[in-house]
Parts: C-alpha cells; structure tokens; sequence
C-alpha cells in the first residue's frame, strides 16, 4: 500500500514538474520594465476556489515593484463585497529571469510563476502552477496597462489558456469595474 502511494505521488510529481518545463518564459526578460501598475483583465484557472468565486470576480489592479533583493513585491487590490481588499505576495526570483516562487502563508500552496509573454507597455500574461496537499491548479492572467485590451489580445490569452488545459468555462474575461480602482495606488 505504501510502495504504491509513493508511486503515485512520483507520477502526480513528474507530472507536475513536467506541466512547469512546459510552460513559457518571456525571451530577453526584463524585470525592471515589468513594475509598474497594471490591469487584471483576464482570469483562468481550474482550482475549486475560482469554480466558486468565479460570479463574483472583477477586473482588479496590481501593482508590481522590485525589491532590493531582485524579488517582486505583487500587491493586488480587489472588490469583495463592500470593501476593497489588498493582498501582497512576495514573487522570489528563481534562476532563470521571467520565472518566480511564491508559497502561499495562508494556504502553504507553492506557486511557479511564469511571465509568458509581455511587450511591458500593453500586456503581460502570466501562467502559475499552484501545488498543495490536495493536488495541484494551473492559473492564467491577463494584465493590461490600461482597463481595455484589443480582441487579439484577448483571443491570444484565451488561445493560451486552452493550451494550458482549461477549459473555456474556465476562462472568464473580468468584468469592468470602477470599485477600487482609485484606491490602489
């Protein structure tokens, strides 16, 4: 019984580091154009939570800025209810530029970030495979300097998004919102 829960484990973890090889990383990277404040446009993930919350969600900021360590400071500020919540997320850099840990103190999930692809003036798209005792997610976002994106934009991170595995009512393009909007900075 044991030989054969330590097998399965090894497959779900080769799995898992095989969905991470597979994954995109932004040629040429460069960290210092990607801080800044951007847009959560897009959204899609095939983790319980977003089955969930996904009639609740809308478009939210982020703002991105370098720590002195070469990390990324994440800070995402978003409607819930009646209130604007902010949460902050420390992304540390891992060896190869574009590519960032993150482990979850609430929830002791481990994420493997990866910038897909960016242009740093318009959009960025974002890959995360998240890991914790009760299996593993694939998440996709869709950041954009400005509330609206072109529909290739749009098509391209929903294209990338299906590559990823998801599903399209998995998929869903953030409704627009004002809320919160001023209050991020």
């Amino acid at each position: 019984m044991q030989a054969t829960l330590l097998g399965i484990l090894g497959l779900a973890l080769l799995g898992t580091l095989h969905a991470q090889d597979s994954i995109p990383v932004q040629a040429d990277f460069q960290q210092d154009k990607l801080t800044g404040r951007w847009y959560s446009i897009g959204l899609a993930s095939n983790s319980d939570w977003f089955k969930e919350k996904r009639h609740l969600m809308k478009m939210c900021t982020t703002t991105i800025s370098a720590t002195a360590e070469g990390n990324l400071e994440v800070t995402s500020t978003y409607p819930k209810g009646d209130q604007c919540v902010t949460r902050n997320s420390l992304y540390t850099k891992t060896e190869q530029p574009g590519r960032f840990s993150y482990t979850s103190p609430r929830w002791g999930s481990k994420h493997n970030i990866h910038v897909v692809e960016t242009n740093y003036e318009e959009y960025a798209l974002v890959a995360t495979q998240i890991s914790k005792s009760s299996g593993s997610s694939t998440m996709v976002l869709l950041y954009s300097r400005t509330k609206e994106l072109s529909p290739e934009r749009l098509e391209m991170f929903t294209r990338f998004s299906r590559e990823q595995g998801l599903t399209d009512d998995e998929i869903l393009i953030l409704p627009p919102t004002d809320k919160c909007m001023a209050d991020a900075a």
